[in-house]
């Protein structure tokens, strides 16, 4: 009974076996990006850019329909201008970068909002805000195996130069890194990324399976390589579990798979050996005497 309520919803329904297979693709890609957003103090950047595809989204639902080669090429573009346009605005006024995101943040999420409202469904509004399992089909199986290869790929050859540039970005640019080149392509990957799961995640949720791993694995490792094995395990984890849960609890996979992640994270604030908090109590004894 235990294995049927474990195993049988993804034995019984192809579209949970392919929610999960594409989940899984996202899992072994998105989480390391996610880990050099917080090495690099920049994991609310995930979340702006996560809000901000979905303008490009919206304005690929009003051309197309549900049509995911079109709202995935919209999202890429959208993404892309903000993660472009707030550097730029940064330069041109003095701002601050952090500022310039906020508020094209708040712009793209209203009016991608304000764009599927005016033309769709609050049923077609909230699939592309929280995800729905039922739309994972081939097409977005193939997004998401797609870009999880193309992102472990790029990784491979970007794996030094990021490193360098999270922890001694004076050395990596004194040995002319080009830390400016691949600051632009990391942020396309995380974009690309996030577009590959709005269709399971919403594009409100996008960002949970990206960002909840890494800040968890912190509390596992102490090295950049054990950091991305556990994040990337905490991820798969977290697909699996959230969408049981969104099955059986009949909650839309976007929030059930984030709040799995969620809840992994919390595991792993207060039982992880590294900085968690049972750990540090149970030290504190042995070292006061």
């Amino acid at each position: 009974m235990i294995l049927d309520f474990l195993l049988g919803p993804f034995v019984d329904y192809g579209f949970l076996r392919r929610a999960l297979v594409g989940c899984l693709a996202l899992a072994a890609a998105a989480p390391p990006l996610g880990l050099f957003l917080m090495l690099r103090r920049m994991s609310l950047t995930a979340d702006v850019l996560a809000h901000g595809i979905l303008p490009g989204v919206a304005a690929g639902f009003l051309l197309a329909g549900l049509s995911l080669p079109v709202m995935a090429a919209g999202g890429l573009v959208a993404g892309l201008a903000v993660a472009v346009g707030a550097g730029a605005l940064s330069r041109a006024t003095g701002g601050r970068e952090d500022a310039s995101l906020a508020a094209l943040y708040l712009v793209a999420l209203a009016t991608g909002v304000a764009l599927v409202s005016w033309r769709g469904s609050a049923v077609e509004l909230t699939t592309l805000l929280f995800g729905s399992v039922l739309g994972v089909d081939d097409a977005a199986l193939l997004l998401m195996a797609g870009s999880s290869t193309v992102t472990l790929v790029a990784l491979a050859f970007a794996w030094r130069p990021l490193v360098l540039e999270c922890f001694d970005p004076g050395f990596a640019q004194a040995v002319g890194a080009r830390g400016a080149w691949w600051h632009a392509g990391f942020l396309a990957l995380v974009v690309l990324n996030l577009i590959a799961a709005f269709q399971a995640l919403g594009t409100l949720m996008a960002v949970g399976l990206m960002m909840l791993p890494a800040i968890a694995a912190r509390h596992w490792a102490r090295q950049v390589g054990g950091m991305t094995y556990a994040a990337v395990a905490i991820a798969a984890a977290s697909a699996y579990g959230g969408l049981l849960f969104s099955f059986h609890a009949d909650v839309p996979s976007g929030p059930a798979v984030v709040l799995a992640a969620g809840f992994a994270w919390l595991l792993s604030v207060l039982c992880g050996p590294v900085d968690g908090l049972l750990p540090r109590l149970l030290r504190r004894p042995h070292l006061a005497g």
